[in-house]
């Protein structure tokens, strides 16, 4: 006697998982993970800051490439090290971006930053004193 035949829908098959996402144990990596953030995330949240400054940066699937070469342990510029920061809210040091060559004079995306921070800074004075003034 054979088995009666049990249709290709009803046959239990085993689950599949799938297979587990390699996390590179760097700072950078593990910045991205504890935000719970994709690498599509990231990248995406540094073309936008970086459209909001007007910087220009990389295409997104350059970025791709870059993304994981800098979370296994290749360093960014200033210029994504400062984007990187930004967006995933964490210090340079505390991304691993530590430098032990430091320039002797500011490069041209540090001090662009700075004169940013500064207006940024100023900006946020007269606004305080026009709310003080209204509310008086």
């Amino acid at each position: 006697m054979s088995a009666p035949v049990v249709p290709l829908t009803d046959r239990t098959r085993p689950a599949v998982q799938p297979p587990a996402q390699h996390l590179a144990d760097t700072p950078l990596a593990q910045g991205r993970a504890s935000r719970g953030w994709s690498q599509l995330q990231v990248i995406r949240s540094l073309i936008a800051l970086a459209e909001q400054w007007g910087w220009q940066i990389a295409s997104e699937n350059s970025l791709k490439v870059q993304l994981s070469r800098w979370e296994n342990g290749a360093t960014p510029s200033q210029t994504y090290q400062v984007l990187l920061s930004a967006v995933l809210r964490a210090t340079p040091a505390e991304l691993g971006f530590g430098r032990t060559d430091r320039p002797s004079a500011p490069g041209p995306d540090v001090a662009a930053l700075a004169e940013r921070v500064q207006a940024l800074e100023t900006l946020v004075l007269q606004l305080s004193a026009r709310l003080g003034a209204a509310a008086a």
